[in-house]
């Protein structure tokens, strides 16, 4: 059992701890919860005793006799702020110690870990992003926000990620600095590989989605791609205790907590956001479904229809250019060390020619790349669904690792178990 203390600052996405400090408590946890004063406003203090069965005091006058304002931080094995509004991260920044919650931040002597959540606005201003770099140079861990839904009407970065994903990072690192002795049996909900720290230390890229090639102002060349099986690949990394970087193709997806998102559309802007991250990476997963040719020409207008009765089946002829072979480049590019290692993704569909495990295994050859994922795709296969079922080949061996008919998240993870044999 581990002590956590869990920090909750005055935002809407205040509700969202409840669920957090529910799955704490239900997997043997001893939760605290030590919210602000405008925390209470969305959130009452009975909520959150009757939740951690506890009593809950927001300034360091209660209890006195016990000195909260410093044991709890002295004593504790985690803390926890979700959610961190820009105020409470500006106060943290500064090392101000005006509630019980900021003076729990001062006398930590554990992990720390922060989850912000704001408007996208607050979130990108220069001032927030530099009490956030203060914060990380001092060791703490910062989980980046979400994109997607805020209050009202807005959307963008800066959303609180969902309670499991806030979990999943608590328990890595209640893992990392205990062993693994946190870790009581698997919780439910929460896959396995949590605890599991087999990729701590390691910076890893994956790439996921499907790229648009635009021809005009409001027509592209795109593919079915949905990116859940990069995303489960993001955020099984996570878990193991890797630095992710994502390169997300056009995808409506939230990203993983504790994984740095980089958004793109062209094929073009993918290679350079891989290249340019793969540079440090230890290992590259490219499971996004890159489109091989783009347009010559780009439309400044919309391509209209002809109007002319001589010919009224008239279409325009639009001529193509190969894309850059981005798995390939990064095979060439690295150095004679094999770093990093890379892993391809192939989408086959078989044809006269040849099965799709015998058009998987021409690739591996022609690619050059450590391992290559192999899956058959079409209308009604793999694109968009919540399951998959994939043949992991390696490089100079003819063993064959099946993997599914499973959920994404089973697959991401029979990946990355052929990526540290390799590691």
């Amino acid at each position: 059992m581990a002590r956590v203390v869990l920090g909750v600052s005055g935002g809407i996405a205040a509700y969202k701890a409840c669920s957090l400090l529910r799955l704490l408590t239900e997997h043997g946890h001893d939760v605290t919860v030590v919210p602000t004063e405008s925390a209470l406003r969305f959130v009452g203090a009975p909520t959150w005793a009757a939740l951690s069965g506890k009593p809950v005091h927001t300034d360091v006058w209660s209890a006195v006799d016990e000195v909260p304002h410093v044991r709890l931080g002295q004593s504790a094995d985690l803390v926890v702020v979700a959610p961190a509004t820009a105020d409470l991260l500006a106060r943290a920044a500064a090392g101000l110690a005006d509630d019980l919650l900021t003076n729990v931040l001062l006398t930590a002597a554990c992990p720390v870990v922060v989850a912000p959540a704001m408007h996208t606005e607050m979130w990108d201003h220069p001032a927030t992003q530099a009490n956030v770099t203060t914060l990380t140079e001092r060791g703490v861990h910062v989980i980046p926000p979400a994109s997607g839904r805020l209050t009202g009407v807005d959307s963008g970065p800066g959303r609180l990620p969902e309670p499991d994903e806030l979990y999943a990072v608590c328990e890595r690192m209640l893992a990392t600095r205990t062993g693994g002795a946190a870790h009581h049996g698997r919780p439910r909900g929460i896959p396995s590989q949590v605890a599991d720290q087999a990729l701590a230390g390691r910076t890893v890229v994956v790439s996921a989605g499907g790229t648009r090639e635009p021809l005009d102002p409001v027509r592209y060349l795109g593919n079915r791609s949905s990116g859940k099986q990069g995303f489960a690949l993001a955020r099984v990394a996570a878990r193991r205790g890797a630095e992710v970087v994502l390169v997300a193709a056009n995808t409506s997806l939230e990203a993983p907590a504790g994984v740095k998102l980089v958004p793109v559309q062209t094929a073009l802007e993918l290679e350079e956001a891989v290249t340019g991250a793969a540079a440090s990476a230890d290992v590259v997963v490219m499971a996004a479904a890159v489109a091989d040719f783009r347009p010559a020409h780009y439309a400044d207008a919309k391509i209209k229809k002809t109007h002319d009765p001589a010919d009224p089946d008239a279409a325009p002829t639009i001529e193509l250019v190969r894309n850059p072979d981005i798995l390939a480049g990064l095979v060439e590019a690295r150095g004679e060390d094999a770093s990093p290692v890379i892993v391809g993704f192939a989408a086959e569909t078989g044809d006269a020619e040849g099965s799709v495990l015998e058009h998987g295994r021409a690739k591996l050859e022609r690619k050059g790349c450590d391992l290559l994922v192999v899956n058959e795709v079409g209308a009604d296969k793999t694109f968009g669904h919540d399951d998959n079922t994939v043949h992991i080949l390696r490089q100079g061996s003819g063993h064959v690792v099946d993997a599914g008919p499973a959920s994404k998240e089973d697959v991401a993870a029979a990946v990355w178990d052929a990526v540290q044999e390799i590691l």
